[in-house]
């Protein structure tokens, strides 16, 4: 099977049957040589990140409906010609020689056609539609009603800037005992390009597909990957040394593994997780990075347990959301909707109201969510604080550095990609009240 037929495949099970990118890839990469497996994701991630600008550019060009494998060969060839730099000639030939491989040759003169008329006007402007929001939609590739979302909460020049900034680095940080000195030296003597993180200190940005796992420091557990989003949730928890903390939606366990670090390793996590094979995905994760203070439990956080009743010192409520705000997973904004986002909301406001009946009083809960979504997050927060008078909002003080804490207004703040350089991440920071 062609590369080409494998990158098509793995695009059409996204697209069309709903399956998650990350997964995928990893299923159509495995066994793959390392050049072609970064080929088949790049044309994946690509097309994805682009895929309604893609589509009004073949509407030019494409009248009625097509059959999905036919589609999704022109969406692969668009995509080439204008966002991954193949020739016109060699993307238009693949293209055909890939509907002949899937048995649609009595269709390559069609997909010939529409490409070569595509690869003809490419030099020309593509004419966007005068209606704003719609523009944005189109020139940026977000659903409608996630621009309509983002453009009544922020305005529409917050909104525009946002969409288009990419946050592409990969960020990794030491585990310890390895530190960030020692990987700072290591990356120099790698001669691989890095920058600090500017809001985690131990973060380092490195080039978007280095191949880090491939690194004996990755596999030995020495460093690991974690944007600086979710550090900064981990650092908002103040988790120390001899706490007892509960990290209710634990898994993979890159948020368990570095509150561990940030309590020596001393003290207990309990990292709960509602299911079997996350929960083993957590354990191989907590396993190379040598974290001994964590016990692994399949728990349904959205549940009470009598005896967690008031039991943790620190609660982080990691919470499964729309995933907005990670540039890396653009399939995350399709196949959703607002009636989606309000199910979400639900959710999350019954993990926090079980999570709350879990801290201590004078103890934290921090809930963070992987998207930029007004109801799941401001929102969300407030409606939390309207429930519970037994807890207050409170400010993240040291935990952030100053530019951040200046807009944390209200123990609630929101990441942006277009100001801090960062993923989308918001995270709110609440204490419950010490019985008088």
């Amino acid at each position: 099977m062609s590369v080409r037929r494998i990158a098509l495949q793995a695009l059409l099970d996204i697209t069309d049957s709903g399956a998650y990118a990350n997964l995928r890839l990893k299923e159509a990469e495995r066994g793959l040589p390392r050049q072609d497996a970064k080929w088949v994701s790049a044309a994946v991630y690509e097309t994805l990140d682009h895929l309604i600008y893609i589509d009004y550019v073949l509407s030019r060009y494409v009248k009625g409906r097509q059959k999905p494998v036919i589609r999704g060969i022109l969406r692969m060839g668009v995509c080439q010609v204008m966002f991954m730099g193949t020739p016109p000639s060699a993307a238009c030939n693949e293209s055909v020689k890939l509907a002949k491989e899937i048995g649609k040759g009595a269709l390559a003169g069609y997909v010939n056609g529409v490409l070569r008329a595509v690869c003809r006007d490419a030099g020309q402007a593509v004419p966007l539609p005068e209606n704003a929001r719609e523009r944005l939609s189109v020139q940026y590739s977000y659903p409608r009603w996630l621009v309509d979302l983002y453009a009544d909460a922020y305005g529409e020049t917050f909104t525009e800037a946002m969409l288009s900034a990419e946050v592409r680095e990969l960020t990794i940080r030491a585990q310890a005992p390895y530190t960030a000195e020692e990987l700072e030296a290591w990356l120099t003597a790698q001669k691989i390009p890095y920058s600090r993180g500017t809001a985690v200190p131990e973060a380092f940005r490195l080039q978007a597909g280095f191949d880090i796992a491939a690194e004996p420091l990755f596999q030995n557990g020495q460093i690991t990957v974690q944007s600086e989003s979710a550090m900064l949730v981990c650092r908002a928890l103040g988790a120390r040394p001899g706490m007892r903390v509960l990290d209710a939606c634990a898994a993979p366990g890159g948020k368990t593994a570095y509150l561990s670090m940030l309590m020596e390793n001393a003290g207990r996590i309990d990292a709960w997780e509602l299911h079997a094979h996350r929960c083993e995905l957590m354990k191989k994760t907590l396993d190379r990075l040598r974290v001994k203070n964590a016990e692994i439990l399949q728990r349904d956080a959205s549940k009470r347990y009598p005896e967690c009743g008031e039991a943790y010192d620190a609660v982080l409520l990691d919470a499964p959301c729309s995933g907005l705000g990670v540039h890396g997973k653009p399939d995350a904004r399709y196949g959703k909707s607002l009636a989606v986002i309000q199910e979400l909301t639900a959710l999350q406001a019954q993990l926090l109201d079980c999570c709350a009946s879990c801290v201590k009083p004078g103890g934290v809960l921090v809930y963070s969510t992987c998207t930029i979504s007004p109801p799941e997050n401001e929102a969300c927060a407030r409606a939390f604080l309207a429930r519970h008078g037994e807890f207050d909002a409170v400010g993240f003080d040291a935990c952030l550095p100053e530019p951040l804490r200046k807009r944390a207004a209200g123990g609630m703040l929101q990441l942006f990609p277009h100001l801090d350089g960062m993923e989308g991440f918001f995270l709110a920071k609440f204490t419950r009240k010490r019985a008088e």
